[in-house]
């Protein structure tokens, strides 16, 4: 694909808002910019498009309500302000979005959060929820709890990653310039806009250049390397100016930015990191049944395995196996290796009297799996 995507045809739209876009350092948070935001967002909802905001700004927000001086904050008074800040921040986008009748949830999470199995699991499943009920998901950093160390240091990469973990075609980070230039444009006047990234190369990355913000921790390079997390997921990425009201409209417009492409999609993508990259730490067999219906498109139930092999975690890859003892493909187990043993071959009526909670139906959802790997 080499030419800029159709912008109606996007299902799943993941928005970045840098804390520059959002806050005034004398004002205070920009009331007329997020509402125009919200009306682009909320006539994208109108045309069926599911929604997650990443937004930056509690912060920003909170040391404005602190009245903390201008320059560095220590950790402390960072986390400190992100508590404050934090609950500006929800307030603004619920109401915005609640003069369009949309609900919204807030979601807060770390590092950790996507890069541990399991945490990731519950966060890409909280996702999943709030848009199944109709209800815009707002993600950001978790920053009272975050530490130096571990912090992504930028929502741009945050972005990318709730970007795949919610399985979205399309990510948009709104920033202080229309997109990525071939110099950066405060030093080379030259400097020129590029449209479109097929494929991210070295002279793309050698293009970027930092940009400077005082409210924004992201530059041109955080971008480039959100980039590179959303297409290998199978999520296209565009970076546009946001300054402007209306912003999502002026790229529906065909406004200037810089588009990145991936050649795959976000199901394709997460099946082939699956069949290929995770090291499966078990094995289910499976009787006639569970192995037709997986066939067809169907997620395995507990009632069809008939046996468990191997000790793992909820969230680890694990082979199944057809009667025959072939390998039918491979997936993410719902349970960890003791809950699936005493799951097995039980109805998933069964799961709350079993297990003592009411857990998911399915040991693997069918778009938790990988067939014909093996």
């Amino acid at each position: 694909m080499s030419k800029r995507p159709d912008f109606s045809k996007f299902k799943r739209i993941v928005v970045k808002v840098g804390s520059s876009l959002l806050v005034d350092p004398a004002k205070g948070l920009k009331t007329e910019w997020l509402s125009a935001l919200g009306e682009d967002l909320a006539a994208l909802t109108k045309k069926g498009v599911d929604i997650v905001v990443v937004s930056s700004g509690a912060i920003a927000l909170g040391r404005g309500v602190l009245k903390l001086a201008r320059g560095p904050l220590k950790l402390e008074e960072s986390q400190a302000a992100a508590a404050v800040g934090q609950i500006e921040l929800s307030r603004a986008w619920a109401e915005v979005f609640s003069h369009h009748k949309i609900t919204t949830g807030q979601i807060l999470v770390t590092l950790g959060d996507t890069e541990e199995r399991q945490r990731y699991l519950n966060a890409r499943a909280t996702i999943g929820r709030l848009i199944d009920l109709k209800a815009i998901p707002v993600v950001n950093e978790n920053d009272t709890v975050a530490t130096t160390e571990i912090r992504y240091g930028d929502n741009d990469r945050l972005a990318a990653r709730v970007a795949t973990m919610a399985g979205a075609d399309l990510l948009i980070l709104l920033s202080d310039i229309d997109g990525l230039y071939s110099a950066p444009p405060t030093k080379d006047p030259s400097a020129k806009l590029i449209p479109l990234v097929p494929r991210i190369t070295a002279d793309i990355e050698a293009m970027a250049g930092d940009a400077a913000s005082e409210l924004s921790r992201g530059g041109m390079r955080t971008k480039i390397e959100a980039a590179k997390i959303a297409t290998t997921g199978g999520t296209h990425m565009i970076i546009a100016d946001g300054r402007v009201l209306h912003p999502i409209k002026r790229i529906e417009d065909k406004g200037p930015c810089t588009w990145f492409l991936t050649g795959s999609t976000p199901v394709s993508a997460r099946k082939t990191w699956i069949a290929g990259v995770l090291e499966p730490k078990g094995v289910l067999f499976l009787d006639s049944g569970a192995t037709e219906a997986i066939r067809i498109g169907k997620s395995l139930l507990p009632a069809g395995v008939k046996r468990i092999e191997g000790v793992f975690e909820r969230g680890d890859a694990v082979v199944m196996r057809a009667p025959d003892g072939g390998e039918l493909g491979r997936g993410l187990i719902g349970y960890d290796s003791t809950e699936a043993a005493l799951l097995a071959g039980r109805s998933s009526r069964d799961i709350e009297k079993i297990l003592g909670y009411a857990g998911r139906a399915e040991l693997i959802h069918r778009d938790d799996m990988a067939l014909g790997v093996g």
